[in-house]
């Protein structure tokens, strides 16, 4: 068992759209994740955890997946 797992864990609340709402949705369930909240907290986790990575490079590959799936 990890560290992380082993902490207690802390709830927080968040306010977003309901239209960023929907994409947080659609992209958690597309990506085979449990829950919204798990979801959140490995997004969450990996923003801490690596934070040199570029909003650009972010934008970027979004951008190129969304392309992608266009053309299916």
């Amino acid at each position: 068992m990890s560290k992380a797992s082993e902490e207690a864990t802390k709830q927080i609340n968040i306010r977003v759209t309901e239209t960023f709402l929907e994409k947080i949705d659609e992209t958690w369930q597309g990506r085979g994740y449990n829950s919204r909240s798990e979801y959140i907290r490995h997004v969450l986790h990996d923003a801490v955890e690596n934070p040199t990575f570029d909003r650009d490079e972010l934008l970027a590959l979004a951008e190129a997946e969304r392309e992608i799936r266009e053309e299916e």
